[in-house]
């Protein structure tokens, strides 16, 4: 149908853009205090990208990608994820040559996923980011970790767990994935299609199946095979997160969907009223990902979260922000004489930085004021015959019900302040 959206989208009302709004300002104003500056790449890109970069062996990649031919036969894929987008950019404007570490961060990323719509996942969703390309040690790791926190307690979103993992690097994985798969080799048979087809490709995504997560409970952890520089990075990551005062827990299921992830990651969990848990946020190291996709070797990091499941979790725990009034002052006029200068009072208002506005339906006056109700307008502006002939105009408090002669060489001024 023409006037239904396609499924796994949905719009973003006028009633609601303040929420988003907010959200992107938190963002914004948390990245900056921490020296971070904003990057918007396309949404779409060549296809090879995600194949090299997210990883030809995931979900993402095999499944859920909206990939196409445009008008000369290249493949184009919407992004399905903000991360190799960054990388992208990061090495085709050759910011490795610019002082390091790069900060960068994103909002409202559109990204988009095949994938079966549900409660907090469509296909088309949006993602605030944050990448950070070109810092080794693991105090960044604590520092992203901290302002994801921070952004979400700025939206109301509290009641935070903090799961954090390291899945080692590919010197010490390798070692591991030839242990991992021994162990799971006379399990197989036992394990759902989707850890079987995992077997072969990528292994350490069968610990994260939750149909068969009860079956793998004495598998070989990562965290007991990590190599001497893994290992320490992992313990200073802890010892950061100590000195922030940030609780965590270590979850060494958490192997995160993504093939270029390498080390520290992380995943931030609330309970829904229900008491099931849900992932607010997530993100780790990916070390290895500028090389892979054609930039010199330098260490990244980043992380995503959801704007609309915050939203969503914001309405399960009834946070959400009220709609302020669009406007500062409405201006109700009576006679086209009083609706001319109305209209130049409206315009002088804006030029001052006052929101203001009139009536363009050209309704009565008691319509005018049902609809500065209804927008919730604190201060009405009346001006009709008589304040014409005494040049002044009414100045109406909607809150107090008190109203008060001004002139109309005053009304501006005043209400700019």
């Amino acid at each position: 149908m023409l006037t239904q959206a396609p499924k796994g989208t949905q719009d973003m009302l006028p009633q609601a853009s303040h929420r988003w709004q907010r959200i992107e300002k938190n963002m914004r104003d948390i990245c900056a205090l921490a020296g971070y500056r904003e990057i918007r790449t396309p949404i779409f890109e060549h296809t090879e990208l995600f194949q090299r970069g997210v990883g030809d062996t995931t979900d993402v990649v095999q499944k859920e990608m909206y990939t196409f031919n445009d008008k000369g036969n290249r493949s184009i894929t919407l992004k399905p994820e903000g991360t190799a987008g960054a990388v992208r950019a990061f090495i085709e404007a050759h910011m490795f040559a610019d002082t390091l570490p790069c900060k960068l961060y994103y909002v409202s990323c559109p990204c988009f996923r095949y994938e079966k719509p549900q409660s907090g996942r469509l296909r088309q969703f949006h993602q605030n980011g944050i990448e950070v390309f070109g810092a080794k040690d693991a105090s960044v790791d604590a520092e992203i970790i901290d302002l994801a926190l921070r952004m979400l307690r700025a939206n109301g979103i509290d009641g935070l767990r903090l799961n954090i993992n390291s899945i080692g690097c590919p010197t010490c994985r390798k070692a591991y994935l030839e242990k991992l798969r021994d162990y799971l080799a006379p399990k197989l048979p036992t394990l759902c299609k989707t850890c079987q087809e995992r077997f072969d490709r990528n292994p350490m995504r069968i610990l994260d199946c939750k149909e068969d997560a009860d079956k793998l409970t004495d598998a070989p952890a990562m965290l007991d095979n990590l190599c001497e520089d893994c290992a320490t990075h992992f313990s200073q990551l802890q010892g950061y997160l100590k000195a922030l005062g940030i609780e965590y827990a270590i979850d060494a299921r958490i192997v995160r969907g993504l093939d270029y992830y390498t080390k520290t990651v992380f995943e931030i969990i609330t309970d829904t009223p229900d008491g099931t848990p849900l992932t607010v946020c997530g993100g780790g190291r990916y070390d290895g990902l500028v090389e892979e996709l054609g930039g010199p070797a330098t260490p990244g990091i980043g992380f995503g979260m959801g704007i609309e499941r915050m939203i969503m979790v914001q309405d399960m725990r009834g946070v959400a922000p009220e709609a302020p009034s669009p406007l500062d002052v409405m201006v109700v006029t009576l006679g086209d004489e009083a609706r001319m200068e109305g209209f130049r009072l409206v315009n002088a208002l804006r030029d001052r930085g006052v929101r203001a506005d009139l009536d363009h339906a050209a309704r009565s006056m008691k319509a005018q004021f049902k609809y500065a109700n209804k927008l919730g307008v604190s201060k009405v502006i009346v001006i009709a015959g008589d304040e014409l002939a005494q040049g002044v105009v009414k100045l109406r408090d909607m809150d107090k019900s008190e109203e008060t002669a001004v002139p109309r060489a005053e009304i501006v001024e005043l209400l700019s302040k």
